[in-house]
């Protein structure tokens, strides 16, 4: 296809250089946001009404999903979450390009999901080009309060990141990583589950 021919939503969507500022990217952006108010200012009460919510603006979900009030996307049609997703206050995931997010994941306060980027040289950001590349994160993984996660980067399944980290490279299974920038500690073995039950008296 003549790259000429893509739309700025096309371009997005395929991890080339785009303008944000595009007609039909603003409306898409404007409609999450409806979606978002909404959400956000539900009561309490009303976990249903804002399930339903997610599951309208979110691209794909599955049946047990919790996110917790406020929350804010760009474009909700981006993200997919697998069964199990708990998500604390104030996750921000900027959806420019697909975020996909395995089962049984746990997001801390405060985390933050950046696909969209934009250029070092101020000539060329001061004309508003963007790019967006996705954001992968495996099934049981753990994120930490303040985690930032930028473009770009999969995380693996089993994996703890520890809170404040940065994540700018991928990272393996079956790790804790932590820092800034976020790198592998140490691998998580079954000596872990061991210290649980026995300093937490877990089964008994």
């Amino acid at each position: 296809m003549d790259e000429k021919k893509l739309s700025e939503k096309e371009k997005m969507l395929a991890g080339k250089a785009y303008q944000a500022g595009d007609n039909e990217l603003a409306n898409d952006r404007l409609k999450a946001r409806e979606i978002v108010f909404e959400f956000n200012n539900l009561p309490p009460k009303q976990i249903k009404q804002r399930k339903q919510l997610i599951k309208k603006l979110f691209g794909k979900t599955e049946t047990m999903f919790y996110v917790e009030p406020p929350f804010r996307c760009d474009y909700g049609y981006n993200i997919e979450i697998g069964d199990h997703f708990y998500s604390n206050f104030n996750l921000t995931i900027l959806d420019c390009a697909k975020v996909s997010i395995g089962h049984h994941a746990f997001i801390g306060p405060n985390v933050a999901i950046y696909t969209a980027g934009h250029p070092l040289h101020p000539h060329l950001r001061n004309q508003e080009q963007e790019w967006a590349q996705p954001i992968t994160i495996g099934d049981s993984v753990w994120l930490g309060g303040n985690v930032v996660i930028n473009p770009g980067v999969t995380i693996g399944s089993n994996v703890v990141i520890g809170s404040g980290s940065v994540v700018t490279k991928d990272i393996p299974d079956n790790v804790f990583a932590a820092g800034n920038p976020c790198k592998v500690i140490r691998a998580i073995t079954d000596a872990d589950k061991d210290f649980y039950y026995k300093n937490f008296k877990l089964g008994e």
